[in-house]
C-alpha cells in the first residue's frame, strides 16, 4: 500500500531529527562537563519530548 503524502513528510521530518541528533552527538566531545550538562538539562525539559511523540505514534497518548 503506497504511503500518503503526510506520511512521507513526517518520515523527513524523522530523518532531520536524525540528523540533528547526530549533529549534536558530534559536539559533545567538544564541550565541557559543564556545558554537556546544561544540553543534558535543556533536552530533559524539551517539549514535547521525543518519548512524548513516540507514545502518540504508538497511540498510548
Amino acid at each position: 500500500m503506497p504511503l500518503s503524502g503526510e506520511a512521507i513528510r513526517t518520515m523527513n521530518y524523522v530523518d532531520d531529527i536524525s540528523v540533528t541528533l547526530r549533529r549534536i552527538l558530534a559536539v559533545l566531545p567538544s564541550l565541557t562537563e559543564e556545558e554537556r550538562q546544561r544540553v543534558a538539562e535543556h533536552i530533559k525539559h524539551a517539549d514535547p519530548s521525543y518519548d512524548a511523540v513516540i507514545a502518540a505514534v504508538a497511540g498510548k497518548k
